[in-house]
């Protein structure tokens, strides 16, 4: 865990204001984690941590770009990823029924870890369906996808009729 070690704030010896902080981001982060969903990552974390007197404001932000694979050609591409995250961290008696934008900690806490917090803003913003932007502009050749269009369906029987057959799920309503 020495590697969340940097990602530790000690916030009691801090005057109440703003205090900025920056992370590397790469891929030693993400291992820790067990996420292996992309091959490279050069990310910066940056944290704005607004001290108030009874509580933090902490503002994240995460730019960079990570190295993703397609799921449809199974390609490399690069995803720039810039995205950013607020969230108000209150002393008291940590419950189950706390909202993503509070987080509550024990009174005496005297730091916070912010890796889970960089961890979850990142993979988050990642797309769900991972199209390399060759496939959507047309550029990218592969065999992959050669093979796929191959495949795809060939022109409808009925010459761009409907199909009868679906006239009897009308009925149903």
């Amino acid at each position: 865990m020495d590697v969340f070690k940097e990602f530790t704030i000690p916030f009691v010896g801090l005057k109440d204001g703003k205090h900025e902080f920056s992370f590397q981001i790469d891929n030693t982060f993400f291992k820790h984690f067990e996420f292996t969903d992309f091959n490279d990552a050069s990310l910066e974390g940056k944290l704005i941590l607004n001290k108030k007197p009874t509580f933090l404001e902490l503002h994240f932000d995460v730019f960079g770009s990570v190295d993703l694979i397609c799921d449809v050609s199974t390609e490399s591409f690069e995803h720039n990823v810039k995205t950013e995250f607020d969230l108000i961290v209150k002393f008291g008696i940590p419950s189950e029924n706390n909202s993503d934008e509070i987080l509550v900690i024990p009174d005496g806490s005297y730091q916070i870890n912010v890796a889970q917090n960089f961890y979850e803003i990142v993979v988050l913003s990642l797309p769900l369906k991972r199209v390399h932007p060759g496939i959507e502009d047309g550029t990218l050749k592969s065999e992959i996808l050669t093979k796929l269009k191959e495949l795809e369906p060939k022109e409808n029987k009925l010459d761009g009729k409907k199909d009868p057959r679906w006239n009897k799920l009308k009925d149903l309503l």
